[in-house]
């Protein structure tokens, strides 16, 4: 099944040079909004149990949110934000990054979101120190050897600063350092890969927000702020 072709966000200009092509919009259409917040007395499972159509939910993550629904040290889960039973994250996100997280009542389709080998693109916008040079960003795209070893080619780009929600502390930045905004799209999944990716070329990640995966983009979606979509990408 083909994947509809994305359409380019809108970013707002920033202080960084020149805009870049950017993870296209798909044509995606949202209902059932669910508030955030409040306590939850949901089941504790791991795997959708797949009783009925297939739903998928697009979630906000919040920065310092776990990408869980339960915690021994009492930080804020899922379930602090999503009310709806029977849904489980497909992948994770890290709990110091941002943005898109797939969750889904089937579990065909949510192996389907985060196994390699089906190569779903995400696409990351990355906040660095400093102004990578053309000869970094290439290291990026022929990919880079991690402790774990090689990345896969990525798509990496430039791009003006997005008109996203401040985040709350805010980065800690350098007098006298500048920052670059880069869209950096992967297939990969690795244990925080993005940000070990931009430390090995010498420029620390200090924010992460996940725009895109497959078809799903943020568009439109606040943080903590959870919709029903009615694409389906199962066969």
């Amino acid at each position: 099944m083909s994947t509809p072709a994305p359409a380019k966000p809108k970013l707002t200009l920033g202080r960084k040079k020149g805009p870049s092509e950017q993870a296209k919009k798909s044509q995606i259409s949202y209902t059932n909004t669910v508030k955030p917040r409040g306590k939850s007395n949901r089941p504790q499972h791991t795997k959708p149990k797949e009783a009925g159509p297939t739903q998928v939910y697009v979630f906000n993550k919040p920065y310092m949110v776990l990408t869980q629904f339960t915690d021994a040290d009492n930080r804020e889960t899922l379930k602090d934000y999503i009310k709806v039973p029977d849904i489980y994250a497909a992948g994770r996100l890290d709990r110091d990054s941002e943005g898109l997280l797939l969750l889904t009542n089937n579990g065909r389709l949510q192996a389907k979101l985060t196994q390699p080998g089906e190569k779903t693109e995400k696409t990351y916008w990355v906040q660095v120190e400093g102004e990578p040079s053309p000869e970094k960003l290439n290291d990026l795209r022929y990919g880079v050897v991690l402790k774990d070893g090689s990345t896969l080619p990525a798509k990496v780009e430039i791009m003006t600063e997005p008109k996203v929600w401040p985040r709350i502390p805010p980065i800690r930045e350098r007098q006298n350092i500048p920052t670059t905004w880069l869209a950096i799209t992967i297939i990969e999944g690795r244990n925080r890969q993005v940000r070990r990716m931009t430390a090995h070329i010498g420029h620390p990640t200090l924010r992460l927000i996940r725009y895109r995966i497959g078809p799903w983009t943020l568009d439109n979606i606040q943080p903590g702020e959870l919709v029903e979509s009615s694409i389906n990408v199962m066969n």
